[in-house]
Order: structure tokens, then C-alpha cells, then sequence
């Protein structure tokens, strides 16, 4: 690669692109914190795709955005593409534009609609570019996108399958920071949700968009819940609040708390003692710092089938429950009251998934654009 003769000034300047679900925009918040610590002058600017949610929570992390009119391509109706592929170009145009003026030392995409013409961008104007891959199963656009990056961050092993084997660092998906110390918030959690402490508590997890399958799983078992003993909260994502609210009205049980967002996540991650989730790679990432038994139900809608493909990573070494999508309706609630009276397996699931932990991700990925920064 030749040396960046775009950076006209010593102070250092990042671009971080990617986005368009919590998953994505998370690790990107943490890893320019991380480059923060090192480069306390650091000029970050955030590109992200316009009407996503990285428009609203990067400005409120303290950091500058840009938005391209990019989207994802329509598989159901095709007339749909012409201007997904309109706006493509349109946002390859503006993505060259925004690189030749802020002139970054260093491009990293984390994923997200945004990534693929920045970092096209990026690397036409010789400016070294990471990829944070945080999936099991690389995607189509991150594998175009390695054959001109100078390092790839991931997060599983065996990931020289799809990516050059001398190019690759495993770092772990950055998380939450504010998850890092959930125990010692036990007792206030346990007063923030006005719950039991002595009773078992389920949180269940739809994305913070929801699962429409978790949710109406869930509805499906509801009576089943209501007469348990135990605690639930379920977070519903904005699109199914309404549907859960409704289906919950004729119950009252105060030990069941219905919530499109969660606020403390660290709080609900100190209190449950078993999650139910997607297998997106965010979650599964911080599933294995807590060490939280977890019962997965992959998404079926996402590319290559990742999800899958994240939870059976998980399986093979005995450190999560999977449960298809297909299968969930009339499965999922079942298992999970069964795995809850079963302490010597949740004992062994919670051990088995946190040695699959990977820490300090955030840091591990600033060192390596520092190294890059550096070199070039």
C-alpha cells in the first residue's frame, strides 16, 4: 500500500463508518472512545447511513456524523434496487468527497450500509483502512472489501477462511463499557425493576428494533409465565410494544416487566440469571464477558445466515442453547422454565460461554489502528 499523502497535519484524523442497528454503532462508539485514550487530540468523524439510528446516537456519544443516502437492496421487490443502486452512487460520490477533505490517517468500518463506500473511498485514496468483522460467517462486502484492507479485526477463529490469514488480529467485539461491572449493581438493579431478588429472573431480548418471533413466543406462552415463579423482563424493541402491552392487559403480575427499550442495560444484565436472545454478534459478544446462560434464537433474516452461524459457535463448546426461529413458537418459553430448574446446566453454560470471552476488544482494536496510523 503507498504511504497516505492525503494527511497535511500531525494531529490524528479517523473515520469510522458503519451502522444501522445497536450491534453495529455500540463497538464503533467504544473503539473511538478507546483511539480517545491514545490520541487524546484526535480529530473522529462518524459516517453512517442517513435515517438510521447512528444519526441520533453518535451526536449523543459526543461525536461528529455524516450521513450517505445509502441503503440495502430490496429482495422482495426488485423495482425497489433502482434507486437502492441510485443512491449507491450517489453515496460513493460523496463518501470520495468526504475523504479528500477531512483527510484521514486511518478508515474503519464496522459493519452497516455505510462501510462499503467509505472504505472504497478510503483505500482509492491510499489511506490504510481496518475492517471489524464481528460475525462468525463474513459477509460478501467485507470480503470485497479485505482484499484492500491492511488489517481485520475479528472475532472468531478459523476466520482465514474467508479472510487473508496475514492480515487477521483477533480482538473480540467491543461492548457496552457500562456492562463491564454488572455484579457489584445487583442490589440497585434489583430496586430499579422492583424486583425479587430471591426469585429467578428471565430477560429477554428482541434487538432494540424487536424480534418479531421472540415476541410472539413469548405472547403464546404468556399464561404459562404469569403462573411461574419467576421474573421477566422483556424488552419488546418499538415496533412490537403496542401487540405486547395488549397481550399482557389481562394479566396482573407485577414480576413480569413489559418495556420497548431498556434503559440499564447494565442493570438488566445484573439481575438475570438467564437471556434470551438473537444471535447477533454484539449480543452474543457481551452474553460471553457476563457469562449469561443464554438460550439464542437466530434471526433468519440476515445475510449468508450469520446468526446461525454465531450460535453454533457457541454450541459446539457446550455454552448456549440454540433454538431455530421455526421452532421457537413452541419451544421457547418451554426450554427456558426447563433450563431454569436445571442449576447444574446453566452452572456449566455460564462457565463454558464466559472462557469463549474475548476482553479489552475496544483497546485491542485502537492499538491496532495505532499501528497503522504509525506505519503510515
Amino acid at each position: 500500500m503507498k504511504k497516505n499523502t492525503m494527511t497535511s497535519s500531525k494531529q490524528p484524523r479517523f473515520i469510522i463508518s458503519g451502522g444501522g442497528t445497536g450491534g453495529h454503532i455500540f463497538p464503533a462508539i467504544s473503539i473511538a472512545n478507546a483511539l480517545k485514550e491514545s490520541f487524546p487530540d484526535a480529530d473522529i468523524l462518524f459516517v453512517g447511513a442517513v435515517g438510521r439510528m447512528e444519526m441520533e446516537r453518535v451526536p449523543a456519544a459526543g461525536y461528529s456524523i455524516e450521513g450517505l443516502p445509502v441503503s440495502g437492496f430490496d429482495r422482495k421487490n426488485m423495482l425497489r434496487n433502482v434507486k437502492v443502486v441510485w443512491n449507491l452512487l450517489r453515496s460513493i460520490i460523496k463518501a470520495r468527497k468526504i475523504i479528500r477533505r477531512f483527510k484521514p490517517d486511518v478508515a474503519i468500518g464496522v459493519g452497516g450500509y455505510a462501510s462499503a463506500p467509505v472504505l472504497r473511498a478510503a483505500s482509492a485514496f491510499d489511506v490504510p483502512t481496518l475492517i471489524q468483522e464481528q460475525n462468525s460467517y463474513a459477509g460478501v462486502t467485507n470480503k470485497l472489501l479485505a482484499k484492500k484492507a491492511a488489517c481485520i479485526c475479528v472475532a472468531y477463529d478459523e476466520m482465514e477462511r474467508f479472510f487473508p490469514k496475514d492480515k487477521i488480529v483477533k480482538t473480540g467485539n467491543p461492548v457496552r463499557q457500562d456492562l463491564f461491572v454488572v455484579n457489584s449493581k445487583e442490589e440497585a438493579a434489583y430496586q430499579f425493576f422492583g424486583l425479587d431478588p430471591a426469585k429467578k429472573t428471565i430477560l429477554i431480548l428482541g434487538g432494540s428494533l424487536g424480534a418479531r418471533t421472540i415476541n410472539q413466543s413469548v405472547i403464546a406462552h404468556l399464561k404459562t409465565l404469569v403462573a411461574s415463579d419467576v421474573q421477566v423482563i422483556w424488552q419488546t424493541g418499538k415496533f412490537y410494544i403496542e401487540d405486547a402491552k395488549k397481550a399482557f392487559e389481562p394479566h396482573t403480575n407485577d414480576r413480569i416487566i413489559v418495556t420497548a427499550f431498556i434503559s440499564r442495560m447494565d442493570y438488566a444484565y445484573a439481575v438475570a440469571d438467564l437471556v434470551i436472545s438473537r444471535a447477533g454478534a454484539s449480543s452474543i459478544s457481551e452474553l460471553c464477558l457476563l457469562g449469561k446462560p443464554a438460550i439464542l434464537v437466530p434471526s433468519p433474516n440476515v445475510a449468508e445466515d450469520h446468526q446461525t452461524k454465531n450460535a453454533m459457535a457457541l454450541v459446539k463448546h457446550d455454552a448456549a442453547i440454540m433454538i431455530k426461529d421455526a421452532d421457537a413458537h413452541e419451544q421457547m418459553v418451554p426450554e427456558t422454565l426447563k433450563l431454569l430448574q436445571d442449576e447444574q446446566k446453566m452452572s456449566r453454560l455460564s462457565k463454558n460461554i464466559l472462557n469463549l470471552a474475548e476482553r479489552n476488544s475496544a483497546e485491542r482494536i485502537a492499538d491496532e489502528i495505532k499501528k497503522l496510523y504509525m506505519k503510515f
